[in-house]
Order: structure tokens, then sequence, then C-alpha cells
């Protein structure tokens, strides 16, 4: 938890001429733009010290009042990812079969989603994503955290950034509702789930949707 009686020390900034922030935002961009979301995992395993690392990356993201609101649960047991599976599929099926409209259905059909979630097996890592509403210092006492949803998204975004420039697929995954992996994953009521952040290599014949982005001038505006 952040301590009140900070100290300040000097920034560690170094500037980057023009041209070298031309090409590093490029080069960034363009690798970005290949990422994809992946249904699609081989079970092959993967580096820990991947993993670790980028959720290091995640915990540096900025958080209202440095509380960092965040907790990530590894998951690679086969018995828990099971245990997951099968709740979660319950969730959709649920979903699926009744509390969806017509209109969503429709707008999920061209991405062949269903409540079918082999992947929350298949794929060798599952990284749950916590939200904590409250940090708990070590006397048990509860602190108020400060813009948790807009901290713990732009965490999120980081670690998702993270995996795919060291080379691993994802796919966020957010079933409804998600209060079921508090109890599988032994957290606390402070905490509320976030998403399910699944990751691995991508099958050697994992397909995606034909989809494109916005251009930029669809979505920002240079005022």
């Amino acid at each position: 938890m952040n301590n009140p009686e900070t100290t300040f020390e000097p920034l560690n900034f170094r500037e980057k001429s023009r041209d070298e922030m031309i090409a590093i935002s490029k080069a960034l961009y363009l690798d970005m733009k290949k990422r994809r979301t992946v249904r699609e995992f081989w079970d092959r395993s993967l580096p820990d010290e991947v993993i670790k690392n980028a959720l290091l990356a995640a915990g540096t993201a900025p958080s209202g009042a440095n509380m960092q609101p965040w907790h990530f649960v590894v998951v690679s047991n086969p018995e828990i990812k099971k245990e997951i599976r099968k709740a979660a599929e319950k969730k959709e099926k649920a979903f699926y079969q009744g509390r969806a409209s017509e209109e969503w259905l429709k707008t999920l059909q061209p991405l062949g989603t269903d409540e079918s979630k082999p992947f929350l097996e298949t794929a060798p890592c599952l990284i749950v994503v916590f939200l904590k509403k409250v940090t708990v210092d070590d006397k048990g006492k509860e602190h108020k955290n400060y813009y948790p949803t807009e901290s713990v998204g732009i965490a999120t975004g980081i670690l998702i950034t993270a995996l795919h420039l060291s080379g691993l697929a994802t796919l966020t995954y957010t079933p409804s509702p998600m209060k079921f992996l508090n109890k599988i994953l032994g957290r606390p009521d402070t905490e509320r789930p976030f998403l399910i952040l699944v990751t691995g290599y991508p099958s050697p014949n994992a397909e995606v949707p034909a989809i494109s982005k916005y251009r930029l001038h669809q979505i920002a505006t240079f005022a």
C-alpha cells in the first residue's frame, strides 16, 4: 500500500530525438497491429519468467493515489483450470440460452462464439485479474482505493501488451457473473473478478475472424 510519508527522488527520464520517437512509436503500432484475440491455444508450456516479467510490467501501471488496486492469480494447475471451465460454461449456458438479447447474440454470431470454452483448459496459463475494492493493511484495516476500475484497466492493458510483445497470444474473457472465481481461487470478498486473461501459444492451426480496426480519423479528434 502507498506510504503516506512518501519521499521524492529525481525523475529517471531520457529524452529521445524526434526521429527516434517516430521510429519507436511506428514500430510499436505495427507490432501491436498484429495482435489478435485467440480462442485456439496450444497446450505447450510457457517460460515462467515471461509471465512474471509481464506481471511486473503490469504492476508499473499508474493508479489512483498509487494504491495499486489489482491482484493477479496465475492458474496453471489442470484441475483448477477444469473447475473454472465447468463453472464458466454453466454461466455461459444461461447467457446463450436465455439472458442474452437477440441483438447481442446476432452481434456475436460472426465471431463464432458459444457456451463451450475449451480454451480454459487447453491454454497453459490463465491469469485471473482481480480488482481490489479496498486495500487491507497488515493490521486488517481497510483503506479506500481510488479509481480502481480505471487503474486495473490500465494495468490489464499493459499486461496484454507485455505478453504480446513477448511472443504470446491472449484472450480477454469475462463470463458473467464471475463471483465463482473468488471461491475457486480463495480470494476475499474485498476483491472483484475483473477478467480472465487466457495466455499461451496459439494453436498451429488457429484461425481468427477477418475483422478490421477503425482508422485514425474514426477514433481520434485533434483540437
